[in-house]
C-alpha cells in the first residue's frame, strides 16, 4: 500500500474537496439522532407541537444535504481513483515494454494481461471505494462513541464491551481473506494463460483433433479455480455470520439494557433513541469492515504483483552516457563474441566484420545459433564475453533507442496487428509519404495480391495475420522493415513461406539497396548465394566462411547442402541426356 499511496500522494489536491465532503455528511449525520431526541421528548412527550415543523424541515435539510455532500465525495473519490489506476497501469505497460526478451521468455501472456487489467480494477476498487469508506467509517466510530458516553457512560460501557470480539473476528477475517485471494489470482492467471493460449491456437487445435484434450485441460484448471472460489466463501462464511451475531446482540443489549435506564430515570426514552441511532452508526462499520477488508486485502494481493513485475530491473537498458553517432553506416563487427543462454553457451568465439552495404547470409541446422546471432546486434540480448560493434562503437555504448532506430528486423515468427494492411505496413515508422509506400510494396510483392483484394490497402486482417497465407504475411513483414528505412536490415528467415519466383523478385530489389547492410537467415541456397559473405553455424560455433563460389571449392559443409537441395535437378538433368541418346 505504501507504493499506492505514492501515487495517491501526486493527487492529493483532488481529495481536498470530497474530503470536506466527508467530513460534512458525518456532521449532518450526527444530527440525525438529536432530532430523533427532540422530537419524542420535546414534541411526543412535552407536547410542544410548535417546533414539530422546525424539526422536520431540518430533517428534510439533513438529508438534502447528506446527498448533495455525498455525490460530491463519491464523484470525486472515483476520479481520483481513477487518474490513480490509469497512472499506475500506463507505468506497467511503460516497464514492461522495456522488459528484455530474456523476461518475456519465463512468463505468460495470460499473466501480464491478468495484471494490467483484473489487478488494476482491484486497485481502483480499493482506492475509489473501500478505503475512503474505510476511513468514514473509522471516523463514524470515534465520534459516534464519544457521543455514547456523553448520553450515559454506563450504558456506553455495557454495549461497548461486546464490540471487541467483533473486530478480532474482522481482522481474521481480512487475514484469511488476503492469504485466500493471493493463491486465487495466482491461479486466475493460469486459467486465463490455459484460455488464451486455446483460443489464439484454436485452428491448430481443430486441426489435430485435440478439442478433447484442450477441454480437459481448461475444465481442469477451471475446476481448481472453482475450488479456490469456493474456499474463499468457506472463510466467508466461517466469520461473517458470527460478526453479524454480534452485531445483533448489541442491539438487544441496547434495548434490554436501555429500556431498564429509562424505567429507572436514568435517561429518557429520547435519549435512548438518540443511544441507539450512535449505536448504529458503530454496528454498520462493525458489519462492513469484514467486506471492506476483502477488497483491501484484495488490492494488497493485486499490488504485490503489479510492483513486483515494475520491481524487475531490465538487464539490457540504456548507458549512464550513451554516444549518439552524428553518422550511421551499418557496419557491423563481432569481436570474439560468446553467448550464454541459462549458463549454456549458445553462441562461441563468433568473429565476423561486415562492412557497410554488405550483405551476409547465415546458414545452420535448427538450434544453430543463427537468431542469436542477429539478436546480439539490436542488443535484444547481451553478449556474454566479447564485444558486437555497430559503425566501431559498442553496442552497450550506444542509446537503446538509437541503436534500434538504425535497425530493421523480419523475425522469424511474423507476427501483424489486427488491422489493415496499410497500419501494419506503416508500423515501423510515421510520417510515410505515399511514394516510399508504394515504392516498399511493390519491392516486397505485397501490392501483388493486394491489388486483388476488395478493400485493398484497407483491408482488415485478423488477430496475428489470420486470413493471409504465410507467405503474404511475410510480404507485408519485408514492407514494414523497408518502410523503416534502417542502416541496417534483418530477415530472419523471412523468405521460407515464398515461392522461388516472388523470393527472387525481393531479392532483385534487397540487391538494389547498396546502402543497407543486410544480415539474411535462410535455410536455402537460393535465399543465400548473392551475399557477400556466408557464413556456416553448427553448435554455435562458425565452421565455415565465404562466398558461394569459395565454399563450394571447399567442398564442406555449405557444399554438402548445396548437393542435397540441387540433387533432384542433376538427377533430371541425367535423365534428359538419356532420352536424348
Amino acid at each position: 500500500m505504501k507504493r499506492i499511496l505514492k501515487y495517491l500522494w501526486k493527487y492529493k489536491y483532488l481529495y481536498i474537496i470530497p474530503i470536506l465532503s466527508m467530513f460534512i455528511a458525518i456532521g449532518l449525520d450526527m444530527l440525525n439522532p438529536v432530532i430523533y431526541q427532540k422530537i419524542i421528548d420535546d414534541v411526543i412527550k412535552a407536547g410542544n407541537h410548535g417546533i414539530l415543523s422546525r424539526l422536520l424541515l431540518a430533517l428534510l435539510g439533513i438529508t438534502l444535504g447528506r446527498g448533495i455532500f455525498g455525490y460530491i465525495r463519491e464523484f470525486l473519490f472515483d476520479y481520483a481513483g481513477a487518474k490513480v489506476t490509469f497512472d499506475i497501469r500506463n507505468d506497467l505497460f511503460k516497464h514492461i515494454q522495456k522488459l528484455p526478451f530474456s523476461y518475456f521468455d519465463g512468463i505468460n501472456t495470460g499473466e501480464l494481461m491478468s495484471r494490467t487489467t483484473e489487478d488494476i480494477n482491484n486497485i481502483w476498487n480499493a482506492i475509489g471505494f473501500a478505503i475512503m469508506f474505510f476511513i468514514e467509517q473509522v471516523l463514524y466510530l470515534i465520534i459516534a462513541t464519544t457521543l455514547l458516553f456523553t448520553i450515559d457512560w454506563k450504558l456506553a460501557l455495557i454495549c461497548l464491551s461486546i464490540m471487541p470480539p467483533m473486530l478480532f473476528l474482522a481482522m481474521k477475517l481480512e487475514k484469511k481473506i488476503g492469504e485466500a485471494y493471493e493463491k486465487l489470482s495466482d491461479q486466475s492467471a493460469v486459467l486465463n494463460t490455459t484460455a488464451q493460449e486455446n483460443l489464439a491456437g484454436v485452428r491448430l487445435v481443430k486441426a489435430f483433433g485435440r478439442e478433447k484434450y484442450e477441454l480437459e485441460k481448461f475444465f481442469k484448471q477451471n475446476e481448481e479455480n472453482y475450488e479456490l472460489n469456493l474456499n474463499q466463501a468457506r472463510i466467508w462464511a466461517k466469520y461473517h455470520p458470527v460478526i453479524e451475531f454480534f452485531s445483533n446482540l448489541v442491539l438487544v443489549v441496547v434495548i434490554s439494557a436501555g429500556g431498564i435506564f429509562v424505567v429507572g430515570n436514568h435517561i429518557t426514552l429520547g435519549e435512548l433513541v438518540k443511544f441507539n441511532g450512535y449505536i448504529m452508526m458503530l454496528i454498520w462499520p462493525l458489519r462492513l469492515m469484514g467486506w471492506l477488508t476483502n477488497i483491501i486485502a484484495r488490492c494488497n494481493a493485486s499490488a504485490k504483483r503489479i510492483f513486483a513485475i515494475m520491481d524487475v530491473e531490465p538487464e539490457i537498458k540504456s548507458p549512464a552516457n550513451p554516444i549518439y553517432p552524428t553518422k550511421v553506416q551499418g557496419e557491423i563487427i563481432f569481436d570474439n563474441v560468446s553467448f550464454k543462454y541459462k549458463d549454456q553457451y549458445v553462441l562461441k568465439n563468433i568473429n565476423i566484420n561486415v562492412p557497410a552495404g554488405s550483405t551476409v547470409a547465415i546458414m545452420g541446422a535448427t538450434g544453430a545459433g543463427k537468431t542469436s546471432i542477429i539478436n546480439l546486434i539490436g542488443r535484444y540480448y547481451d553478449c556474454t564475453e566479447g564485444r558486437v560493434l555497430f559503425d566501431g562503437v559498442d553496442v552497450k555504448s550506444l542509446d537503446l533507442e538509437f541503436l534500434r532506430d538504425n535497425i530493421s528486423v523480419v523475425m522469424q515468427d511474423t507476427f501483424l496487428f489486427s488491422d489493415t494492411i496499410e497500419e501494419n505496413i506503416k508500423f515501423s515508422t510515421e510520417n510515410v509519404s505515399e511514394e516510399e509506400f508504394n515504392k516498399v510494396v511493390m519491392e516486397s510483392q505485397v501490392d501483388d495480391f493486394v491489388k486483388e483484394m476488395e478493400e485493398g490497402y484497407q483491408t482488415v486482417i485478423g488477430e496475428r495475420g489470420v486470413g493471409l497465407s504465410g507467405g503474404q504475411k511475410q510480404r507485408i513483414s519485408i514492407a514494414r522493415a523497408l518502410l523503416k528505412k534502417s542502416k541496417v536490415l534483418i530477415l530472419d528467415d523471412a523468405t521460407s513461406a515464398l515461392d522461388m519466383e516472388t523470393e527472387y523478385q525481393i531479392q532483385k530489389a534487397l540487391e538494389k539497396r547498396k546502402d543497407i547492410t543486410k544480415f539474411i537467415i535462410a535455410h536455402r541456397i537460393s535465399a543465400v548465394k548473392n551475399a557477400d559473405e556466408i557464413i556456416i553455424l553448427d553448435k554455435g560455433e562458425i565452421v565455415e566462411q565465404g562466398n558461394h563460389k569459395t565454399l563450394l571449392l571447399k567442398k564442406g559443409r555449405y557444399y554438402e547442402i548445396y548437393s542435397e537441395q540441387f540433387k533432384d535437378l542433376d538427377i533430371l538433368a541425367d535423365g534428359l541426356k538419356e532420352e536424348v541418346i
